[in-house]
């Protein structure tokens, strides 16, 4: 499908002698034309945002507001849109909508050198230039095919939803249904990512598009849906991807990676509260764009195993999300202790802990938790604290008053580093910084 894409895109490049490119409904790149117009020093006149959109895949946030700002998502014929230099839109476009019984499933751009400048977009009761109408029409076709594999990655979607959260007793029938529908790609291995927090379905602006229409065309991705996460507080996007080889994970980082530019990924909000260590600007800088986080599960060789699967991908997701050096992407395996912590009911913290989790704390709560990352080792933890020995013997006896531990137990040291780790998971995203 995506190669007739491709046909048509070029069909419109002919008709209207311009360099066109066919973006989805979030600016990711489907198709682009060849680009032969040449600057006044006789080499190609090259656009940066188009420029990037073929590199990257995805236009700026600058970009999509500027481009969003004239009524595109609205429209149902050309819009012509000036240039922004300080967005990086240099040169001016043509906007078609690309369009499928009144929902707009992605935009073909026209890139404008000059020679555009002439052509009558239409409205006001005048009509538009016939080869924009032309445009237009190959435009709809576009949309139909847009639309359909939209419905298709619905229903697959669907399917994936039953597997991961219907009943056990109908787990069976749900996975053969995923596997007739998949075909190939269903034969493993497979991994499932999860991104969190994500924009569900039931969102006013999805609902508005269309059920389905924001889950198609994900490239490397089998099958994907948007499933209520009660422990990481907010809706998750689950992908399945299949896999080259069991070890071999880089198709399922590229897809989390990829996810993780979607305008819809952290377009909700995390647990409220503030964690008890700070490092607040280096876990946002952690987190994917919009603060969201990605986890990939362990690899699976069928589909029937992805039930157990899903709660990895999403506590993978929640220890980025805690953990600045494990984000923004971080696999099951790989993410230590929040293997097991994941897996606790949420609750209060710990009555001796507690004192050391006040905000006007954290300072202290970090100490003590670089000094047990460190397995004790004072030197160690000095070092990664950028401080003197002798501070950091003070703080530590400090810590040990607060909280009547003692930090040559054994014991002790297990429960204050995991009652750390604890609060790191119940409140991430409002770190507040030492």
């Amino acid at each position: 499908m995506r190669g007739d894409y491709q046909q048509l895109v070029d069909e419109i490049s002919a008709v209207l002698g311009a360099p066109a490119t066919l973006e989805d409904r979030d600016f990711g790149l489907i198709a682009f034309g060849a680009h032969d117009s040449e600057g006044d020093d006789g080499e190609p006149a090259m656009d940066p945002v188009r420029t990037r959109s073929i590199l990257h895949r995805r236009s700026t946030a600058a970009v999509r507001a500027w481009f969003e700002a004239f009524g595109i998502a609205r429209a149902t014929g050309p819009v012509r849109i000036p240039p922004d230099p300080a967005a990086g839109v240099l040169m001016g476009r043509i906007c078609l909508p690309v369009r499928h019984r009144g929902i707009v499933h992605g935009y073909v751009w026209l890139l404008d050198d000059g020679h555009l400048s002439v052509l009558e977009t239409g409205g006001a009761g005048v009509p538009p230039d016939p080869r924009l109408a032309q445009a237009m029409d190959t435009a709809s076709r576009i949309g139909g095919l847009l639309a359909a594999e939209a419905r298709a990655g619905a229903e697959v979607g669907e399917l994936l939803r039953d597997l991961l959260t219907g009943p056990p007793a109908g787990r069976d029938a749900a996975a053969a249904d995923l596997r007739h529908a998949l075909g190939a790609t269903a034969d493993g291995p497979l991994t499932l990512v999860a991104v969190t927090p994500w924009l569900s379905e039931t969102d006013d602006r999805a609902v508005a598009e269309g059920p389905g229409s924001a889950l198609a065309g994900q490239p490397g991705v089998a099958a994907m849906c948007v499933l209520p996460t009660e422990s990481a507080g907010a809706d998750a996007v689950a992908a399945l991807v299949r896999l080259r080889a069991m070890a071999v994970l880089e198709p399922a980082l590229t897809a989390a990676q990829r996810l993780l530019r979607s305008p819809r990924a952290g377009a909700g909000s995390g647990p409220p509260g503030a964690p008890a260590a700070g490092r607040a600007a280096t876990e946002a800088r952690a987190a994917g764009p919009s603060g969201a986080t990605a986890g990939i599960s362990s690899p699976r060789r069928d589909l029937y195993e992805l039930p157990a699967a899903w709660p990895e991908a999403v506590a993978a997701a929640r220890a980025a999300r805690a953990d600045a050096g494990l984000g923004p992407v971080a696999e099951w395996p790989a993410i230590g202790p929040y293997r097991m912590l994941t897996g606790l009911p949420a609750g209060a913290p710990d009555s001796a802990v507690a004192p050391l989790l006040e905000p006007q704390r954290a300072g202290l709560a970090h100490t003590a938790e670089v000094f047990l990352d460190c397995a004790g080792q004072a030197g160690r933890a000095a070092a990664a604290l950028a401080i003197h020995r002798q501070t950091l013997y003070y703080r530590l006896s400090r810590v040990e008053k607060l909280t009547g531990l003692d930090l040559d137990e054994g014991e002790d040291r297990l429960l204050l580093h995991m009652a750390l780790k604890a609060a790191r998971l119940r409140a991430p995203a409002a770190a507040a910084d030492h």
